[in-house]
């Protein structure tokens, strides 16, 4: 009697398991994920009831106390311990606590390359309680301009390569803010920051200093292209890296991975996801100056990088490169990013060995974001009902011709159907904030639908389109406003007719994207530019 009990209960286990694979084949991958996102929350709240919020920057300390001849930050073949990152970043703040007026709160703008220098002098205002505003290291004259006084800095640090750039606009700054240079000689004007380095302490900075009380309190500003004009500084809360900071560890990374950065860390996929998240594991990260594609293999293997970050676009550069030894022989398990096409996603899968491709949805300033768990070659997500109660988003009709969400007679928005094209929208609430932009209220507002669904309800809209599919998947379809993407940047036609603008003999410049082959991002990939000169239009 006992064995056919037994054998019933297995034959029932095996049922049960190919009917959970025939009807629910993504149960297993779904429900992991959703652990840890739970986890990543429990974690927080476990910190506001401790009534001690605990920061990147305090697990950094606590890494530098546990392990501190671990190597932190290769760069160029050099090794930074962590260690060497904590004491290197005390002595940019000492600096700044004895030769400055700086105090917690102030702001700081941090104009530099990717470099050591970059982290050490963004942890040592840290340390500070300062805010850090990262400024593209692209950017010039007015465009700079525009984003030092959107977010109203006490001073500016500069590194030694771009101390040029900010020479061109030193006489245009604000005369209260202080410009600092890593370099030991600059320009008039300019303080040498890396001089002051040499005699400066790498004692400890007191906790005091840089304890924060809340986590939706501002720690960073991120500057983003909008969809109408100049960049805005995106307000980033410590509630915002802590959660950024997690997605490695969301995918599947440990302590032991070797992260190799080539993104931008004025971005948030450089300094949030991949140096922050290299502070959450206590891993290591490679950092590179620029990205090189002819260089990316054989610094994977020199280095033992089994986890790298990719835009869209690198993806497809290192596809179009010549075969070569290393591209297969080499120890990545990890690529964690955003942006590729799905062609480029088979074509680096069939090249490069065995590498799971890790896509994730998000913007800076966004309160919502999409991971693809499962590797489903296309998707940059994927959604349940269980997620959908964690995060409240919806995908609603969007009217092209009026550039905006279509409403019904009632003036409700209206949700599309799955497999069509919807305006993603994310509920803006208490324990899922919105924060907006520095110095602009006005684009602040204009990021928020109001009255969605019901009187009173507020919506984020992100500006993306995306469709759902059948299978719950998630595809980003194309982006709304008046903007284009070029080698993985998102780009303001309206930027670009202004600049066009300026020349004298040119009365009108319209500018809009069209599709171009074999390159990557949304639908617009770059301008085609309208100018009217005196009766002739070109």
């Amino acid at each position: 009697m006992p064995l056919s009990w037994l054998t019933v209960l297995g034959a029932g286990m095996v049922v049960l398991h190919f009917l959970q694979k025939l009807l629910f084949p993504y149960f297993w991958d779904d429900f992991w994920f959703l652990l840890k996102v739970v986890l990543v929350g429990i974690r927080l709240e476990k910190y506001k009831k401790r009534g001690e919020l605990v920061t990147v920057l305090d697990k950094f300390l606590s890494h530098a106390k546990r392990q501190p001849w671990k190597p932190f930050i290769i760069y160029e073949g050099d090794i930074y311990t962590y260690q060497d990152v904590d004491k290197r970043s005390s002595r940019v703040a000492h600096v700044f606590l004895n030769h400055s007026s700086l105090k917690k709160g102030d702001t700081v703008a941090l104009l530099m390359s990717n470099e050591p220098d970059f982290i050490h002098v963004w942890f040592g205002l840290a340390k500070l309680g300062c805010v850090v505003a990262f400024l593209n290291s692209n950017i010039r004259a007015n465009s700079l301009l525009n984003c030092i006084r959107t977010c109203g800095p006490t001073a500016l640090v500069v590194g030694a390569d771009l101390l040029g750039t900010v020479e061109e606009i030193l006489p245009s700054l604000p005369e209260d803010i202080s410009v600092w240079g890593m370099k030991d000689s600059v320009p008039q004007g300019v303080i040498s920051l890396k001089e002051k380095l040499g005699t400066s302490s790498d004692e400890p900075v007191p906790r005091s200093r840089h304890v924060v009380s809340c986590l939706k309190s501002t720690c960073l500003y991120i500057f983003t292209s909008g969809t109408t004009g100049l960049p805005k500084a995106a307000v980033i809360s410590q509630l915002q890296v802590l959660r950024g900071s997690a997605a490695l560890w969301a995918f599947g990374c440990t302590a032991d991975d070797i992260v190799y950065i080539t993104l931008p860390l004025y971005h948030s996929s450089g300094a949030i996801l991949g140096i922050s998240g290299c502070v959450e594991l206590g891993a290591t990260c490679v950092l590179k100056k620029k990205f090189s594609a002819s260089q990316f293999w054989s610094d994977c293997k020199k280095y033992d990088v089994t986890v790298f970050q990719y835009i869209g676009e690198l993806c497809r550069y290192l596809c179009k490169q010549p075969k070569r030894e290393e591209e297969k022989d080499h120890k990545v398990r990890l690529a964690i990013g955003n942006g590729i096409r799905s062609d480029v996603w088979r074509e680096f899968l069939d090249r490069f060995g065995n590498i799971k491709v890790c896509e994730f949805y998000g913007a800076t300033e966004a309160n919502i974001s999409f991971m693809n768990h499962t590797g489903k070659i296309g998707a940059v997500g994927r959604t349940n009902f269980f997620y959908k109660l964690l995060f409240t988003f919806d995908l609603i009709k969007f009217d092209f011709q009026k550039d905006e969400p279509m409403r019904n007679e009632q003036g409700w928005c209206i949700h599309v159907k799955k497999g069509e094209p919807g305006l993603l929208i994310s509920r803006v609430h208490a324990k899922n904030p919105f924060f907006g932009y520095a110095g602009s209220y006005k684009h602040t507002k204009n990021k928020l639908l109001c009255d969605v669904f019901k009187k009173g309800d507020v919506y984020l809209n992100t500006g993306d389109l995306i469709v759902q599919d059948q299978d719950n998947f998630l595809y980003f379809w194309d982006r709304t406003g008046d903007t284009f993407r070029w080698k993985g940047e998102n780009v303001a036609t309206t930027e670009v007719a202004d600049v066009i603008g300026m020349l004298d003999f040119i009365q009108e410049a319209n500018v809009y994207g069209v599709a171009i082959s074999g390159k990557n991002g949304n639908n617009r990939n770059i301008q085609t530019i309208e100018v009217s000169v005196g009766e002739r239009r070109i």
